[in-house]
């Protein structure tokens, strides 16, 4: 959809012209903060796929503007985070900065590194709130991974955990927090530049809003502010009330994992009612925490939650506090996709189960009514993405740590289009960036064997979900450690309204003999030299009948490979040859 411009959708007693040219203002410091890490960050996990994202908040601490950045950082959470800085220092000045990881106290999970801070104007007084928020390759846990899918608790996880710690004051480092993180973390210079780069998005942002505060007025500000997050508000009503009404229940089970080994069963119910603007999404008839680093957070519930909505409704909305207060998310306490109770790890809450439950968020809402909701996008973090550890024996033998992006997950089909082949997950919205496989093998002692669209492994719809990857790599000169926590292989991508599931995924070591050996689903996996670790990526759901699907979009994707003539006959129900050449009698002949 095209955006559509503040100034020309606004409440009449609003100047919809200042309204437009101050969130662009705003937009726009947030994507120098973006811009900051993304140049200065260290970790391959930043400037190579850019995990991370920049927001600015309310005093109060409601979410004002996002800008590009992974949606299950900044929906649900950032407002948490605020209300933990605004609890714990109720005096807050110029100068200070606060490094935020705990999942207990409003952050996703504990590899997201955030830094607040405050901007206090010169007579003292709390203005706004920026927040840069960053995923670590290492976080201190006890193996080395930031991902720790196996964790018993928080304390078998072995982060360190940072409840709103303050770590600048009058600007100055606090010099004791930082030594005890580079003498918890494997690859200290690393995280020393990572630390940095966050800190100095965030300064980057404070100084920005100063120099427009002093350009038009913090009064200005404010009154943007709130009639922003009222515009927004207003905007999803209306989005909620052009949908039907209705109510449905969606459920989904994550594969068995260690700890848990039938799984995690998942269900949800969503209320949509247009008549007042509202839609309820009730997660409470959920398990209590399991022994396993796949709970969730609160921050991380909430925001699946929203995702999967937002998902399935206009997409010009803006996506903040003011959008937000049109959707009920209804959590328990000690829930597995609720509100946890330390000591219950959330070591992986950004990812599995979170993709669960923005899924079938997104397949209720389209059970609900055709034409709105999606089907369902890769859930697990494949090898393909795994935390790779070792030595660098091209380096002197030092230790490397360092998660790789090398294959995403199929994208979901929805009611207009076909799934997004790079979405990786739910959770990253697509914003994530594909690793270079030069730039890899440069930073680690790796070598990526392929990297390979696999056929007919699309779920097949009206619009087909994207297709899975193949995915192999291996080490130079040294073992290789592949830290994972995949899902999907045993219970794949659904598709929605009649379509089909994306094909499963896998994860399996060749051998020195060439033999594929089938590995856990949750590593870690050891792959000595000569050896090498083969990932099979999710393929996304479809949404729709396959035989509705246009013959001519049938055509295209057996051009391009993604599906073979003999799929498109026996699913699409299209006769097509392998150049694309669509035989039409025998097509109307299959679809009667």
């Amino acid at each position: 959809m095209t955006a559509l411009d503040p100034a020309t959708v606004v409440a009449p007693e609003r100047d919809g012209a200042r309204l437009a040219v101050l969130s662009h203002r705003f937009e726009a410091i947030v994507r120098r903060m973006s811009n900051t890490l993304a140049r200065s960050g260290r970790s391959g996990v930043l400037n190579t796929a850019r995990d991370f994202s920049c927001c600015i908040l309310t005093a109060e601490g409601g979410v004002l503007m996002t800008g590009q950045s992974p949606p299950i950082h900044v929906m649900g959470g950032p407002d948490l985070q605020a209300a933990s800085m605004n609890e714990f220092y109720p005096e807050l000045h110029a100068g200070d900065a606060f490094l935020h990881n705990s999942p207990y106290h409003g952050n996703t999970h504990a590899a997201d590194h955030s830094i607040l801070v405050p901007v206090v104007d010169a007579d003292g007084v709390h203005r706004f709130t920026v927040l840069a928020k960053a995923h670590q390759a290492d976080c201190g846990n006890s193996v080395p991974t930031t991902y720790m899918a196996s964790a018993l608790d928080v304390y078998e996880e072995g982060a360190l955990i940072f409840p709103v710690v303050r770590v600048q004051k009058d600007y100055e480092d606090c010099a004791d927090i930082l030594r005890m993180c580079e003498m918890r973390i494997r690859v200290p210079h690393q995280w020393r530049g990572d630390y940095l780069a966050i800190l100095g998005s965030a300064r980057i942002g404070e100084r920005a809003l100063l120099q427009l505060a002093e350009e038009v007025g913090w009064d200005e500000l404010e009154t943007f502010s709130r009639e922003w997050l009222d515009y927004s508000e207003e905007r999803m009503e209306a989005a909620i009330r052009a949908l039907p009404a209705g109510a449905a229940t969606a459920s989904t089970h994550h594969d068995p994992f260690p700890r848990v080994p039938d799984g995690v069963p998942l269900r949800v119910s969503v209320t949509v009612s247009p008549e007042h603007g509202m839609i309820e999404v009730d997660l409470r008839d959920n398990p209590d925490c399991v022994p396993s680093g796949l709970n969730l957070s609160e921050a991380s519930s909430r925001t699946a939650a929203l995702i999967g909505v937002f998902n399935s409704i206009d997409g010009t909305v803006p996506h903040n506090q003011g959008s937000f207060r049109r959707v009920r998310v209804h959590l328990r306490e000690n829930c597995v996709v609720g509100i946890p109770r330390h000591p219950a790890s959330c070591s992986v809450a950004t990812t599995n189960l979170a993709n669960r439950v923005g899924n079938i968020v997104q397949r209720a809402m389209a059970d609900i009514g055709d034409g709105m909701g999606m089907a369902e996008v890769g859930s697990g973090m494949s090898p393909s993405e795994a935390v790779v550890s070792g030595r660098d024996h091209r380096f002197g033998g030092g230790p490397f740590v360092n998660q790789i992006f090398t294959g995403p997950n199929g994208g979901a089909g929805g009611p207009s289009t076909d799934g997004w082949l790079t979405m990786s997950d739910l959770g990253s919205g697509g914003t994530l960036l594909l690793d270079s496989v030069e730039i890899d093998e440069l930073k680690q002692p790796i070598l990526i064997h392929r990297r390979e669209i696999a056929p007919d492994t699309e779920g097949a719809g009206r619009h087909r979900g994207a297709p899975g990857l193949d995915v192999e790599y291996g080490p130079l000169g040294t073992a290789l450690e592949a830290i994972y926590a995949n899902d999907g292989s045993i219970n794949p991508m659904a598709g929605a309204r009649g379509g089909w599931s994306g094909a499963p995924s896998g994860q399996f070591k060749r051998d020195r003999d060439g033999e594929l050996v089938r590995l856990d689903i949750c590593g870690p996996a050891q792959i000595d030299e000569g050896e090498r670790i083969v990932a099979r990526t999710s393929g996304g759901g479809g949404y729709g009948d396959p035989a509705t699907r246009d013959p001519l979009a049938v055509a295209r994707d057996v051009r391009e490979g993604w599906v073979t003539p003999a799929r498109a006959r026996e699913v699409y129900r299209v006769a097509v040859d392998v150049s694309g050449e669509i035989d039409e009698s025998a097509t109307r002949a299959l679809r009667r």
